[in-house]
């Protein structure tokens, strides 16, 4: 869904041509599959296409790659593993890390929950948190860059 959102927002901004976007998992269990069906419909009924396929993140990823986003801690953790560099970890964040109702403090929840064993629900949930750090790195970059 991170991937789907941003690309909208993006396009939406007339700033298709400025940004190549893509997402991948860190492991291979759903490799060349479509989005989970409900992430598919919660999107759908946001006016968004989820149209990619599943795909796996390499450590040479990151040497094109000028941002790396995760949607938690665990992934994000991983990644920092895969990178083989102290520049290459720099790129790495949290998506939530925009996300101006992740709270602050010891409260701050950046993670976004996983929905794919809950019902349609944790998509919609999901979708929203997605949607409002898109919306902010979105426009930190575009101050940024």
């Amino acid at each position: 869904m991170a991937e789907g959102i941003f690309r909208h927002l993006v396009e939406a901004a007339g700033l298709g041509g400025d940004f190549e976007i893509e997402s991948a998992g860190v492991g291979p269990w759903h490799v060349g599959e479509a989005a989970d069906t409900r992430a598919r419909q919660t999107a759908r009924r946001h006016g968004i296409e989820l149209d990619g396929v599943a795909q796996q993140i390499t450590a040479q990823d990151f040497s094109r790659l000028d941002h790396v986003i995760a949607l938690d801690r665990d992934v994000a953790a991983h990644l920092r593993g895969l990178a083989s560099n102290a520049a290459d970890r720099a790129k790495i964040r949290l998506l939530r890390e925009y996300d101006p109702q992740a709270g602050s403090g010891w409260e701050r929840d950046l993670d976004v929950p996983d929905p794919y064993y809950g019902g349609s629900g944790g998509f919609e949930l999901a979708f929203q948190m997605i949607d409002r750090a898109a919306r902010q790195l979105l426009a930190q970059l575009r101050v940024t860059e």
